[in-house]
């Protein structure tokens, strides 16, 4: 299972909003595309995507710019991957009477094994993105010394 490059730079711009939630201040396009490279064109779509999904919230004027939606502890990665790539988890209610014996058995290992990520991905949400970070940052810097 690999993210895809939308998904990353989603999930970094969100992970940079999250990180000055507490401001209470919209970040602009701009500001987020400097700080963890991402083209500033593309970040304006998946921004509008994310907005539209009901994970981000926009501010129009000078001083505008977007902003989550909810506390970062409210928003798991689950509902980001739902929103940007349209993900749908399929409860195994197809028709089975048109498949093999064999082609059900692999129909439900996937199942489960889909089931098993997406739970994954429910109990992570950006505040804990935010912790893993800092935390990683402090052994950085605990090694340089």
């Amino acid at each position: 299972m690999e993210i895809s490059c939308k998904s990353e730079y989603a999930i970094l711009a969100l992970l940079e909003m999250a990180t000055y939630y507490e401001s209470g201040e919209p970040m602009q396009i701009r500001q987020i595309a400097a700080q963890q490279k991402i083209p500033d064109r593309y970040l304006e779509q998946l921004l509008a995507t994310l907005r539209r999904g009901g994970i981000l919230k926009s501010q129009r004027g000078s001083k505008g710019g977007y902003f989550l939606a909810r506390e970062p502890r409210k928003i798991n990665l689950l509902e980001i991957l739902e929103c940007l790539e349209g993900l749908d988890v399929r409860t195994g209610e197809d028709n089975d009477n048109s498949k093999t014996l064999d082609g059900a058995v692999i129909e439900d290992i996937w199942q489960e094994a889909c089931q098993a990520a997406n739970s994954v991905l429910q109990n992570y949400t950006l505040q804990d993105l935010c912790e893993k970070r800092d935390s990683r940052r402090q052994l950085d810097i605990m090694y340089y010394i």
